[in-house]
């Protein structure tokens, strides 16, 4: 049986990965190529670390275990954790002049700070492990110069500026995972079509029939499983290909159909909401209304 333990600092984390002490107490970059891991020991144990990470995997092959999946990984490949995501070891192959990188920052270093406002902006620290940014060797060259620039500010002698100065650095190495995972999205285009005609498809299944009345609205969670997709990632797809996310899609699915229901039938507007998937009628004039402007009964007494 698994051992279930919970890192919770930086130093748990250099503890558990076999590294040296940290030089700061809220942050730490490393290479693969530190650690010195008790394999027998974390074969049998599933970790919850409560940190961001983030890995560069150039040099370095092999799989993680996250959720009840195993992940395989390749090099070139940056792979995103929030807090309390739970991960267990699978072995890894790191070549001895792998380039591979790791950062991990604590919460506390960004909670005062804009990017600590904004850091669930950063949508890909929630995509799935099969959903990694994959790099060129130029952006590649980009983000190693910034991650150079966060390590040489937290070891030199630390002054009133040294925290404002890792944190904007942070922000920037994830403003550019950001622009290279749009470029992805972009290259995958044709793709990602087909996942789009993937989800419309899944989408309208959904409510022919009983459905909706059985099991109520489908939220993009739902959607995402169907598609081996991350909700994140598949809103992401869907906003980068229609200009719309998921939760959007779906809402102008319900309307549609809800627009049909009310011009088209004499079914009282509770009924109508019911067969849609609301479990209560005033949620659905709500919804209703938010997007057209106009109640269920005024749109139904204008047409």
């Amino acid at each position: 049986m698994r051992t279930f333990i919970e890192v919770n600092n930086i130093t748990e984390a250099h503890r558990m990965l076999g590294l040296a002490k940290p030089v700061h107490p809220m942050i730490s970059i490393f290479s693969p190529l530190e650690m010195n891991l008790n394999k027998e020991v974390l074969k049998e144990v599933k970790v919850s670390v409560n940190l961001y990470q983030i890995w560069m995997n150039d040099g370095v092959s092999g799989s993680v275990g996250y959720g009840r999946s195993a992940y395989d990984f390749h090099e070139g490949t940056l792979v995103f954790f929030q807090p309390g995501q739970v991960l267990s070891y699978h072995e890894k192959h790191i070549v001895p002049d792998a380039e591979a990188w790791a950062l991990l920052f604590h919460p506390d270093l960004i909670r005062k700070s804009a990017l600590g406002r904004n850091i669930e902006n950063y949508r890909f620290f929630d995509y799935e492990l099969n959903e990694a940014l994959h790099i060129s060797e130029a952006e590649k060259k980009t983000l190693t110069g910034i991650r150079v620039k966060i390590e040489e500010e937290y070891t030199q002698n630390i002054d009133k500026h040294s925290q404002k100065l890792i944190v904007s650095n942070i922000a920037l190495l994830l403003d550019y995972c950001t622009r290279f995972y749009d470029r992805q999205f972009y290259t995958r285009s044709n793709l990602n079509r087909d996942f789009v005609s993937n989800f419309d498809r899944t989408l309208k299944n959904y409510f022919q029939g009983a459905r909706p009345m059985e099991e109520g609205i489908p939220t993009v969670q739902f959607f995402g499983s169907k598609m081996n997709m991350s909700a994140n990632y598949l809103s992401d797809l869907l906003k980068k290909e229609t200009g719309k996310g998921a939760q959007e899609h779906i809402h102008q699915c319900i309307m549609e159909r809800a627009k049909t229901r009310l011009l088209g039938t004499n079914d009282p507007v509770s009924q109508i909401a019911y067969s849609l998937g609301f479990e209560y009628p005033q949620h659905f004039s709500k919804l209703f209304k938010t997007k057209t402007g106009l109640s269920p009964v005024e749109f139904r007494g204008r047409n």
